[in-house]
């Protein structure tokens, strides 16, 4: 199973190009970049956010 990043509002960027092996690798990268944020830090209108998905998409070769 492999996982993806999304973003809330269905743009794409460098982040959700990306594909993991597990959850825990996706949500490292995050924590990562954002886990530094603190609710009295944030100005909630320049945040982006994101989610982690199981990758879906089918092989394209059947298998």
């Amino acid at each position: 199973m492999t996982y993806k990043i999304i973003r809330i509002d269905g743009r794409d960027d460098e982040l959700t190009a990306q594909s993991f092996e597990n959850y825990s690798d996706a949500y490292d990268l995050l924590d990562e970049l954002y886990g530094d944020l603190c609710c009295s830090d944030a100005d909630y209108g320049d945040i982006t956010y994101y989610d982690i998905v199981e990758n879906n998409l089918k092989n394209i070769n059947g298998e």
